[in-house]
């Protein structure tokens, strides 16, 4: 209830505001070359964001730069498939067949 409550005045105060700012012919003005000039600086600084010219120094095939890596990731992957086959091999044979009667 009180979220809704401070929403409804933040709003409402925004909305006032914004008639107030809004109201006179010069400060509309003003508040165009704001909020123009504004998304010319958000446009520009995306541009950079989006530059191409970034180091790439492991594209492709990684497997070929570090045999290391790749040996670590495919041991990595048994760690599920053995946790698995362990907490089946510890469960009772009755408690499986209890399971896939369900």
């Amino acid at each position: 209830m009180k979220k809704r409550f401070i929403y409804s005045t933040i709003g409402a105060v925004s909305a006032g505001a914004a008639a107030l700012l809004l109201k006179d012919e010069q400060r509309r003005e003003k508040v165009k070359q704001k909020a123009k000039s504004l998304t010319e600086s958000v446009q520009g600084s995306l541009k950079n964001e989006h530059n191409n010219d970034l180091p790439v120094e492991k594209a492709g095939v990684p497997e070929f730069d570090s045999i290391e890596n790749t040996k670590m990731v495919d041991e990595g992957s048994q760690f599920g498939v053995q946790y698995y086959n362990e907490v089946k091999d510890d469960e009772d044979p009755e408690e499986i067949q209890r399971k896939q009667n369900a």
